[in-house]
C-alpha cells in the first residue's frame, strides 16, 4: 500500500536516463531498420516510438502493404526489391505470413528488435522536448510514456528523425520544407499546379468479413450520408478492403501535422459512408453477410514536413536516374502523386510516371545541413516534394534507415560527423559496409580484401549453360506480346527459337530489343525487326536469328509480338535470373501499357514489360544456339548479390542431383566465419498485407546444405533455409586449405544457384 500525503509543490515524474550512441526516433520501418542495422554492428541504440506497435503505415494500426522499387512488379524494375534486414523481414514474413495478416506484421516486427540486446525499445513514447549543446548540436531528446507515466532523457551524440512529421528536426531548427516547390526552382515538369494542390493526404483503411448469416448495418449520424460527394464511388466493390482503398484520401489542403485529427474524422465519415453505401444501397446484394471488421484508428501519413541535406533530390535525379557518387541506396517507386482535395477530387486519384529503372540515393540526402549530429530518416529525408512521390514509400524507407546506421557506426568509429562520412575514404568505407550487410547499390559491387573466397580456387560439380528450356505440355495464346528476357554479352547476337501453334496462316511479327541502360530492364532500344509468315500447323519453330550486335552485355528481349492465331510453347523450368515478360499494364500501378505522359513534363515515354506472378509466370521453351556461359563460379565472388545487368549467379545444372561447389588454397587459411547469399527472387515484391501469397518459401531458395572442410569434417548442415543471406560463426575456428558446400536442389523445375560464397578469418566481421 502506498499513502501519499498532499503536497504543496508540484509532483515530477518518475525520471529515467539514458545514453546511447545513436538515438532514433520513430519507429516505422526506417526508424526500425535504422535500429536493427546500427545494434547489429555494435551501437547501443535507444528506439522511441510514440505507439504501442512498430511499423508506422505497415502497422495493424494502418495496414498499408510494404513496397518500393518493385512496385507490385507492375514497371520494368526487375529484381529490384531492397536489400539487407528489409528483405530479411519480408522473406521472414512470407515465409510465416503468406495470408498476409497485419497482426503477425507486428509481432513479427517487435521480435527483430527485441532480440537484438543493444536496442532499448521505449513504446508509447513521444518525443516533446530536446536540449542543445549549442546552436548546431542536439545533446538530448525528452520523451514522455502515457502507459507507465514515467519520462525518459536520452543522451546520445548521434540521432535520427524518423518520425514522418520530424518532430526531432523541426525542434532541433533543422532547415525543413512543406508544400510543393514551383516548377521553377528545380526546373521539374512534374511540379504540381495550385489548382492540383502542394500536398499529399492522409488515408484510413476498412477490412469486412463475411459472417455466414446476413448482418444488418446501421451506419453512426456522423457517417457521410451522400456517397456521390465521392467521385470514384461508382468504383466501390464489396469485397475491397484495406489498403485496396488507397485512395480513401485527405487533407492535401489542410495542414497534414496540426490538423491530423480533423483529417481524421472526415476519413471516419467517409468510410463509415461508404460502408453504409455498400450494405444498404442495395446495389451490393453480395454484401449481405459482410459485417464491418475493422475501421483504422489513426490515418496513414503521406506527406508533411520534408528536411534539407547537403542535396536534394529532384524529379531529374529520378527519372534520368542520375548518377549520385554517394550513393548508398536506392528508389524505384514511381513518382505517385495525387491531387490535394484527394477522395472528393474529380481527377484520377493518382498520376504514376515511371523511370525506366531504379535510381540512386545519395548520402549527403540523410542528414540535416544544419544540425550537425541530426541523420534525416524515413519519410522525411532531402527531395524536393516531386522526387518525394517516389521516396517515400516504406521499403525505400528502410533502405534508407540501414545506410543512416551504418554512417552512424563510422561516425563513432572515427570520431566525426555525420557530414564527414560523405566523401573521400570514409564514403567508400560506408558503401562497402552497406555491401557487406546486403544492402543493394546501383552500380557498386562488394571490394571486400578480407574476403579469403577471392583468393581460392573455385571448381564446382557442374555449371548450367543455357542451350535449351524444354518444353510442357501447355501453350500461350499471344494475346499480348512477350518477350525472354536472355542474359547476353557485348557482341554478335545468338540465335533463339521458339515453338509455336498456328490456327490459321498469318504474319508474326518478331523483334529483339535492349535497353539503352545495361543495368536497366526497360527495351527501350530496339536492334532488328522482321516479319515471319506461318502456315496453320503444331509444333512449328520460330528462329529469332538476327544480324544485330548488342553494344553491352545486359538482358535482350526476344520478343514475339501480339497475334491471336499464335501460342508459344511453355516450359517448367526456371533458373535464376530467368524471365519470361509480357507488354501488359498493371493496373494497380499504370494505367497503360505504355507510360505516355504530359507534354513538357520531363518524364520519358516506354512500355512496360512485367511477369506474371506465381504460381503463373512460366518461361517460354527456347533452344538457343549458341549456348549462354553466364552462370559460371566467378560470379561468387563478383560483388553483385541479384541480377542486374547479368544473372550474378553461379547456377548448377539441371541434372546434377548433388550440387556442390568447392574452394581450395594453395596454403592453409583460417576460417571463423562462412556466408553464402542464396536466390530469395528479388524481384517478387513480397506485400507485408492483404495479399495470400501462393507459397511460403521462394522456389529459387536452397533449403538444406552443408559445409565440409577438407578433412571432412562438417563445420555445419542447415535443413530449413528461407533466408537470403546466411552468416555462420563457426564454434571454433577451423584450419584448412579445402571448403566443400553442398546444396540440395531446391525445385524439381530449379536447379541449385548461389550468388555468393565469403570466406573469413575474423571472427566478427558484421552479421
Amino acid at each position: 500500500m502506498e499513502i501519499s500525503a498532499p503536497s504543496e509543490t508540484k509532483r515530477a515524474l518518475k525520471a529515467v536516463e539514458l545514453s546511447c550512441d545513436l538515438a532514433v526516433a520513430g519507429g516505422g520501418l526506417g526508424g526500425v531498420c535504422t535500429a536493427i542495422t546500427a545494434a547489429r554492428v555494435g551501437l547501443k541504440v535507444v528506439l522511441v516510438q510514440d505507439r504501442p506497435v512498430l511499423g508506422g503505415n505497415s502497422s495493424s494500426e494502418v495496414r498499408l502493404w510494404v513496397l518500393g522499387a518493385t512496385s507490385h512488379m507492375g514497371n520494368n524494375n526487375r529484381w529490384a526489391r531492397e536489400g539487407g534486414v528489409i528483405n530479411e523481414i519480408l522473406v521472414e514474413n512470407m515465409h510465416r505470413n503468406p495470408e498476409g495478416n497485419a497482426v503477425l506484421v507486428d509481432s513479427l516486427l517487435l521480435e527483430f528488435v527485441v532480440r537484438e540486446p543493444n536496442i532499448t525499445l521505449l513504446l508509447n513514447t513521444a518525443v516533446y522536448d530536446l536540449e542543445k549543446s549549442d546552436a548546431d548540436t542536439i545533446q538530448s531528446l525528452r520523451a514522455f510514456c502515457s502507459q507507465n507515466s514515467t519520462e525518459y532523457f536520452v543522451t546520445a551524440p548521434l540521432f535520427s528523425d524518423s518520425t514522418g512529421d520530424g518532430i526531432v528536426g523541426f525542434m532541433a531548427g533543422a532547415a525543413f520544407r512543406m508544400g510543393a516547390e514551383s516548377a521553377e526552382e528545380f526546373g521539374e515538369g512534374m511540379a504540381p499546379t495550385e489548382e492540383y494542390g502542394e500536398l499529399l493526404g492522409h488515408s484510413i483503411y476498412f477490412y469486412s468479413r463475411n459472417e455466414g448469416k446476413p448482418v444488418r448495418y446501421v451506419p453512426p449520424s456522423f457517417a457521410l450520408d451522400d456517397i456521390t460527394k465521392i467521385p470514384r464511388f461508382r468504383d466501390l466493390k464489396a469485397h475491397h478492403s484495406g489498403c485496396w482503398l488507397w485512395w480513401i484520401e485527405y487533407g492535401g489542403r489542410l495542414d497534414t501535422i496540426h490538423e491530423t485529427e480533423t483529417i481524421k474524422w472526415e476519413l471516419w465519415k467517409v468510410v463509415y459512408g461508404v460502408w453504409n453505401y455498400i450494405k444498404n444501397s442495395g446495389k451490393f446484394p453480395e454484401a449481405e453477410n459482410l459485417t464491418l471488421e475493422w475501421v483504422g484508428m489513426i490515418p496513414g501519413k503521406r506527406e508533411s514536413r520534408r528536411f534539407e541535406g547537403d542535396v536534394m533530390l529532384t524529379q531529374q535525379d529520378v527519372i534520368e536516374q542520375r548518377e549520385q557518387p554517394d550513393a548508398v541506396s536506392f528508389g524505384g517507386w514511381s513518382i505517385d502523386l495525387h491531387p490535394a482535395d484527394g477522395v472528393f477530387s474529380e481527377k484520377p486519384g493518382c498520376n504514376q510516371y515511371h523511370s525506366k529503372g531504379v535510381y540512386g540515393i545519395p548520402y549527403r540526402a540523410l542528414y540535416s545541413r544544419n544540425i550537425k549530429n541530426l541523420f534525416l530518416g524515413g519519410r522525411l529525408i532531402s527531395s524536393s516534394h516531386v522526387a518525394f512521390g517516389s521516396t517515400r514509400v516504406m521499403a525505400t524507407c528502410a533502405n534508407n534507415g540501414q545506410a543512416v546506421a551504418m554512417a552512424a557506426k563510422l561516425c563513432r568509429d572515427h570520431g566525426c560527423l555525420p557530414r564527414d562520412v560523405a566523401s573521400g575514404d570514409r564514403l567508400i568505407e560506408l558503401q562497402q559496409s552497406l555491401l557487406k550487410v546486403g544492402q543493394h547499390i546501383p552500380g557498386s559491387a562488394l571490394d571486400d580484401p578480407t574476403d579469403l573466397a577471392r583468393t581460392a580456387t573455385i571448381t564446382a560439380s557442374s555449371t548450367f549453360e543455357l542451350s535449351e528450356l524444354k518444353p510442357n505440355d501447355q501453350q500461350r495464346v499471344l494475346e499480348d506480346s512477350w518477350a525472354m528476357m536472355l542474359p547476353v554479352k557485348q557482341g554478335n547476337a545468338p540465335a533463339v527459337t521458339f515453338t509455336v501453334n498456328v490456327s490459321e496462316a498469318t504474319t508474326l511479327a518478331v523483334e529483339l530489343c535492349a535497353s539503352s541502360k545495361p543495368c536497366n530492364h526497360t527495351p527501350d532500344l530496339s536492334l532488328a525487326k522482321r516479319e515471319i509468315e506461318l502456315s496453320a500447323g503444331e509444333n512449328q519453330t520460330v528462329t529469332l536469328d538476327f544480324d544485330a550486335v548488342f553494344p553491352h552485355e545486359g538482358f535482350a528481349f526476344y520478343t514475339l509480338h501480339a497475334n491471336p492465331l499464335i501460342s508459344v510453347s511453355l516450359s517448367d523450368s526456371r533458373v535464376s535470373g530467368l524471365l519470361a515478360v509480357t507488354h501488359q499494364a498493371h493496373k494497380a500501378v499504370v494505367k497503360s501499357a505504355v507510360q505516355t505522359p504530359p507534354e513538357n513534363s520531363g518524364v520519358d515515354t516506354f512500355g512496360f514489360w512485367t511477369p506474371l506472378r506465381r504460381p503463373g509466370g512460366e518461361n517460354m521453351a527456347v533452344a538457343i544456339s549458341p549456348a549462354l556461359a553466364v552462370f559460371e563460379v566467378s560470379n561468387l565472388t563478383n560483388g553483385v548479390d541479384r541480377p542486374v545487368n547479368q544473372p550474378n549467379a553461379w547456377v548448377a545444372e539441371f541434372k546434377d542431383e548433388s550440387p556442390s561447389i568447392e574452394l581450395t588454397w594453395s596454403s592453409p587459411q583460417t576460417i571463423s566465419r562462412v556466408e553464402l547469399v542464396f536466390d530469395t527472387d528479388a524481384d517478387h515484391p513480397m506485400e507485408s498485407v492483404l495479399f495470400n501469397h501462393p507459397e511460403r518459401d521462394v522456389i529459387f531458395c536452397v533449403k538444406e546444405y552443408r559445409v565440409i572442410a577438407g578433412d571432412g569434417y562438417e563445420l555445419f548442415a542447415i535443413t530449413d533455409n528461407h533466408q537470403t543471406r546466411r552468416s555462420h560463426l563457426l564454434s571454433e575456428p577451423v584450419t584448412t586449405n579445402q571448403l566443400r558446400i553442398e546444396l540440395t536442389r531446391p525445385h524439381t523445375d530449379v536447379p541449385a544457384a548461389l550468388f555468393a560464397v565469403r570466406i573469413h578469418s575474423n571472427a566478427e566481421e558484421v552479421e
